[in-house]
């Protein structure tokens, strides 16, 4: 009996009826956003395509696509999941397994900086364009808008986000931006989670394209949460991050931050994918608790 058995049936279809995919794409049953004071949970998985394959202590954890593949279909399946988030690859494979039907589903786009490298800056939309994500009948496009004042690189990345929000907008799709003021350290690139650089980060990623109509913030948690979100008036959904080693702490810094006017939802990825205790199910139920 195969061993991997979610990626046998994949590359059967990729190999002989590609053309399965963008069928699988069009007429997969979409999701509906929440409405009222009900919030939205997203499963995050695009972290891959920068070639950052750490979850936790090990630095190889989503190395087998098997096993990101049978975390992501667990936590999908589980009662109060509303959406996904992640590039071409990971989305067409999970929408042939079924595992996106009824979903809300997010393309990742500029995936261009990779991890470790330096050209890391360089985040150039090497993942999905605006086109991409209308086409393949997504309801959102993600990108990420790292500041650095330092790096002049950086006002490419403005300028790709600012376009792809306008394209995003023309076509009344979401356009999902994840700010944050970044700088180099001893070779690798840190984000300040200061209150103030995140206020910061947050005005500028708010000012971008023609209008705002259609844009999201994606945000982390940091102190003083609720006098950071007065820094905008568009929706914002909260990232998971870094696995922690304290997943109690973690859930209540999410809970705290969904009790803001703002906050329409979490997007959690490696926190809920690999928790430390290895239960993807108890993770995501956990997280679903916050709502209610």
């Amino acid at each position: 009996m195969s061993r991997t058995p979610l990626t046998d049936r994949i590359v059967e279809i990729r190999t002989h009826s590609p053309e399965r995919v963008a069928e699988v794409m069009a007429s997969r049953p979409r999701g509906a956003m929440p409405t009222g004071d009900d919030k939205l949970l997203v499963i995050a998985c695009d972290h891959p395509a920068r070639g950052a394959l750490a979850a936790g202590p090990d630095p190889m954890a989503m190395a087998s696509r098997e096993e990101v593949l049978a975390r992501c279909v667990e936590a999908l399946s589980r009662p109060g999941v509303g959406g996904f988030l992640g590039t071409a690859d990971l989305i067409e494979d999970l929408a042939l397994l079924g595992a996106l039907d009824g979903k809300l589903v997010y393309g990742s786009m500029n995936r261009g900086g990779l991890a470790g490298a330096t050209f890391e800056m360089n985040d150039r939309m090497t993942g999905y364009d605006a086109r991409g994500v209308v086409e393949s009948g997504l309801d959102g496009g993600k990108m990420l808008l790292r500041v650095n004042y330092e790096d002049p690189r950086t006002v490419d990345t403005l300028a790709s986000c600012a376009d792809a929000v306008d394209e995003l907008a023309e076509h009344h799709v979401m356009a999902m931006v994840e700010p944050f003021v970044s700088r180099w350290v001893k070779g690798r690139i840190v984000n300040d989670l200061s209150p103030q650089a995140v206020i910061t980060s947050m005005a500028i990623a708010s000012g971008l394209g023609r209008t705002s109509a259609y844009t999201w913030l994606k945000l982390p948690v940091v102190e003083d949460m609720e006098r950071v979100l007065e820094a905008s008036t568009l929706p914002a959904l909260i990232l998971g991050g870094a696995v922690s080693t304290d997943a109690d702490a973690a859930r209540e810094s999410w809970h705290r931050a969904l009790a803001l006017p703002t906050v329409k939802g979490l997007v959690i990825g490696r926190s809920l994918l690999f928790p430390p205790d290895d239960d993807v199910a108890g993770a995501v139920d956990n997280t679903i608790g916050l709502f209610s």
